[in-house]
């Protein structure tokens, strides 16, 4: 697979709720992780971050999902970036508060390094 290839896969697995099982092909050990958004901010490994929304997506916002808008591959530095949106409705139990049926539909970036084949 090519770098742009396996952050692709990556990325479709990660979003899809597929755990880090499924992620982890595409992933050299330990893999860093970084964000900005409070809830996932702690996170330091991409394993954490792949858990983390599929645990998500089968509990709280039961059947989240994304919309991918753009993917590119710069060369240069190495970096896939992917631009989509996250949408979901709190409607299981599993959070820190109490169903409230609200949704959001909320934009973000993944900029994913690919050194060595792997993410």
């Amino acid at each position: 697979m090519t770098p742009f290839e396996t952050a692709t896969a990556f990325f479709h697995s990660c979003e899809s709720l597929k755990g880090w099982a499924e992620c982890q092909q595409y992933t050299a050990d330990n893999a860093l992780f970084f964000a900005q958004s409070e809830p996932i901010a702690d996170l330091s490994k991409v394993a954490e971050y792949c858990d983390w929304l599929a645990d998500l997506g089968k509990g709280p916002l039961k059947g989240c999902g994304y919309t991918l808008h753009s993917s590119s591959y710069d060369e240069a530095n190495h970096t896939a970036l992917f631009f989509a949106t996250f949408n979901g409705t709190h409607t299981s139990e599993g959070g820190p508060v109490s169903v409230t049926q609200q949704s959001t539909a909320s934009h973000y970036v993944y900029a994913i390094g690919n050194y060595s084949g792997q993410i």
